[in-house]
């Protein structure tokens, strides 16, 4: 269904140029599993392909698991022989999804850490895998992953709706699971299941990423081992990379997952603990938690209060370092982005001047269902008595500190608040080029709790911005 909340979220995501080569770089690693369509050739070219790739797959293939095959492993077309088209296919689409989203971190702390928490629950799957009889080592590490991506689409794709998901589940104390649903209408986990879809995965690994009920019984299926192992690695990496937990807290938290597991997974719950203790001794595994620990750190610093202004001026300094024939979208997104992050804005919305139209219309923002507001906002060009029309006027921002005053009411247009009945305060900043005013930023509190007064300076800061942003309409003047 063309309007439904999926395609909603995924056409943002495609929006960005590179979740399309992720999506086409996992459906290439997905297709050496499929032996119908790949001769043996083939299939070690798409392998060698990639670098990466290539040296962990012989690196796997000389590991002591399969050291009857003897060792001295030193071709992919020996690895594929003693590894098998379907383990190398799990291992190619685990590493690709790794790749990606570590190349797309940033300096972000926060894509850091979840993408950390993911890698430590993929240690984990590993670790059962290996003492499991089930095998399917590779297998499990995908499921694992896969159990996370939707989260990780969200971190990496939407920082906005995610801020908004954090800041809501910290206040309301309600899951961060319950409140991607509430905003996005779709929960990390349905994501991550349309993820797997459209990139073709195997029904295993999109039945096994599933969360479900924990599985028991003494034979546990294949799929429900699969689906065990990965709900195991992810509670276990969430409760290791708790900040709040002490060790006691750990401990027994981890001792209620092993005995809740321990059927289904097919290992006593003290194999279970012995697994988690040893994490800390496992090489990758142990810098996975020291680099938690210190991104904790950084992040809890970095929730520190930061100077508005400073924020304001900052974001100035990027606009004023582009070209006036720099692409407008961006820079209207960077400026509105600021704006929102520096003062705390519930929404920020931008409304361009459409000479044709006679009027101004929002084009673009960023907030609490603004994609669903964005065709309501418009109002004619012609002067009316009222406080936008005012700001339009004006060659600098005018706040607007008591929105629902009775003294102020007769000066807020019918369509704003119909549109817009829960804005408490709002600033209107003019963009200006020349002596004509083509755009104009809104921003508001929507909360009457955060409503604070904008200092003189930051009103500077803010009209600084605004000024510079029209600039960029000179392409677009009339």
């Amino acid at each position: 269904m063309s309007g439904s909340p999926i395609d909603k979220v995924w056409s943002r995501f495609s929006a960005r140029g590179d979740f399309p080569m992720l999506s086409q770089s996992v459906q290439a690693a997905v297709s050496v599993m499929d032996t119908r369509d790949f001769d043996f050739t083939a299939l070690v070219n798409v392998i060698l392909s990639d670098f990466a790739l290539t040296q962990k797959v012989i690196r796997l293939a000389n590991s002591a698991m399969y050291s009857a095959f003897g060792g001295n492993v030193t071709t992919i077309s020996r690895a594929l022989v003693i590894l098998g088209i379907e383990a190398v296919g799990h291992l190619a689409v685990g590493l690709k999804l790794l790749d990606h989203f570590s190349s797309e971190r940033g300096n972000r702390i926060d894509a850091q850490l979840e993408l950390n928490r993911t890698m430590l629950s993929g240690q984990v799957a590993r670790q059962i895998a290996d003492q499991s009889r089930q095998g399917a080592r590779e297998e499990a590490v995908v499921c694992t992953l896969m159990r996370q991506v939707g989260k990780l689409l969200v971190v990496f794709y939407l920082e906005d709706e995610w801020r908004e998901i954090q800041e809501r589940a910290t206040r309301t104390g309600v899951p961060e699971e319950q409140v991607c649903a509430a905003i996005l209408g779709m929960s990390f986990e349905q994501l991550g299941q349309e993820a797997a879809a459209r990139w073709r995965l195997p029904e295993t690994i999109r039945v096994g990423m599933r969360g479900g009920e924990d599985p028991v019984g003494a034979s546990p299926s294949h799929l429900q081992w699969l689906q065990s192992v990965t709900g195991f690695s992810t509670a276990v990496s969430e409760i290791m990379a708790d900040p709040h937990a002490d060790s006691d807290l750990r401990d027994i938290l981890l001792n209620d997952l092993a005995r809740a597991h321990s059927p289904a997974l097919s290992m006593s719950p003290e194999e279970l603990i012995e697994l988690t203790v040893s994490l800390a001794k496992e090489e990758t595994a142990n810098a996975l938690l020291d680099e938690i620990g210190s991104l904790k750190s950084n992040s809890i610093a970095a929730t520190q209060p930061v100077d508005p202004e400073t924020r304001l001026r900052a974001g100035l300094a990027e606009v004023r370092s582009l070209r006036s024939n720099h692409a407008l979208r961006p820079v209207q997104t960077l400026a509105s982005e600021t704006i929102r992050a520096a003062l705390g804005f519930a929404r920020v919305i931008v409304f361009e001047r459409l000479a044709e139209h006679n009027a101004f219309e929002a084009c673009l923002g960023a907030g609490e269902q603004v994609e669903r507001l964005l065709p309501l906002l418009r109002f004619p060009e012609s002067f009316a008595p009222d406080v936008f029309h005012l700001a339009i006027a004006n060659s600098v921002g005018i706040f607007i500190e008591q929105a629902r005053d009775a003294k102020i009411a007769a000066h807020i247009p019918s369509w704003f608040r119909n549109a817009l009945p829960d804005a408490h305060a709002f600033v209107l900043l003019p963009v200006r080029l020349d002596t004509t005013t083509v755009g104009l930023i809104y921003g508001d509190w929507t909360h009457p709790n955060a409503v604070r007064k904008i200092t003189p300076s930051e009103m500077a800061a803010l009209n600084e911005l605004s000024a510079e942003l029209g600039r960029f309409y000179e392409l677009f003047r009339d």
